[in-house]
């Protein structure tokens, strides 16, 4: 109940605010090239049920990956220029308040990843069984994982085992407290190496 009490507020409260910055990336985003503003992609969440994460569009409409086959490079030719900004910014983010406010989403919680995300050439769920621990809680925009740089590019097992373990972790000592210590720092990670 707090969990969820938390995200409600924090979720309208920053699509309130954040509004104006909505505006203006959807229309950068629309003047540089045709398709939808929002990227729709199918995600596992909590209890392994699946739903739609929005995110801003920052690929072109016919190189988009609906599955999460192949995951963006850091000099991956399928990104728009305002794609390129707001990826690195983690702005391309910030549609997934609206996933918190319709309760498929936490604030806080280990990330979704979509159907198709490999590891290596495994998908995720083949590198390890401890993977489907991480969706006992419902997912979220930054986690444990985030803060502690475990993001971008999976090309090696060992990248996801890091993230499985630190999901894990979170899940252990959850608490109200370390949600909002996980929010202060992901704000000093927003910009990050491997945000592209």
């Amino acid at each position: 109940m707090q969990k969820r009490t938390f995200d409600i507020v924090v979720s309208a409260l920053s699509l309130l605010l954040l509004a104006p910055i909505f505006a203006i990336v959807a229309l950068l985003i629309k003047l540089e090239s045709k398709g939808p503003v929002f990227f729709k992609q199918t995600r596992v969440g909590q209890g392994n049920r699946q739903f739609s994460i929005y995110k801003f569009r920052s690929m072109r409409v016919e190189r988009s990956d609906s599955d999460g086959n192949v995951s963006a490079s850091r000099d991956d030719d399928r990104v728009t220029r305002i794609g390129r900004i707001i990826r690195r910014t983690s702005i391309d983010e910030l549609p997934q308040l609206l996933n918190v406010f319709l309760g498929q989403m936490s604030v806080v919680g280990p990330r979704p990843h979509a159907l198709g995300s490999q590891a290596g050439n495994n998908l995720f769920w083949e590198v390890t069984n401890q993977y489907w621990l991480r969706h006992a809680l419902k997912p979220g925009i930054t986690g444990l994982a985030q803060v502690r740089g475990f993001r971008g590019a999976t090309n090696r097992i060992e990248d996801l085992q890091d993230r499985v373990r630190a999901d894990i972790e979170y899940l252990a000592t959850w608490s109200l407290a370390n949600d909002i210590i996980i929010i202060l720092r992901t704000l000093r990670v927003v910009v990050h190496q491997n945000a592209y």
